[in-house]
């Protein structure tokens, strides 16, 4: 661990809770400004069609193909949260994969609406 690296964590492990989730909020912002700076054109996704009767876990295969400039650790979370209930609680898969596409999208624009001008 380098000096800086330890000054931090030094720091961090001072902090109150809340002061902690602001640093790390902060920290968050940091890195996602420097990663929209840096990049290039925006990718486009990759549409690729919706098969009549698909299912939940075909569907996050096929988004998952569609848009691969995604930073999937983001949307593991809401997608786990749309397969657990429809494994667990009975929902209709077309409602999830119809949940699942707008998922995926919001994820994008989100992540690349401050790129080349686009601002949402």
């Amino acid at each position: 661990m380098s000096p800086a690296e330890k000054k931090l964590l030094t720091f961090f492990k001072r902090l109150v809770e809340s002061d902690r989730q602001s640093l790390l909020a902060f920290a968050e912002f940091l890195c996602s400004r420097e990663k929209a700076e840096s990049a290039g054109p925006v990718p486009e996704p990759q549409p690729i069609p919706r098969p009549e009767g698909e299912s939940v876990v075909a569907a996050i295969k096929r988004l998952s193909a569609t848009y691969p400039m995604l930073d999937r650790p983001e949307l593991l979370n809401e997608s786990s949260v749309l397969m657990t209930q429809h494994v667990m609680q009975g929902r209709e898969a077309g409602d999830v994969v119809d949940e699942l596409e707008v998922l995926f999208r919001r994820f994008y624009d989100q992540q690349f609406s401050n790129r080349n001008g686009l601002d949402s």
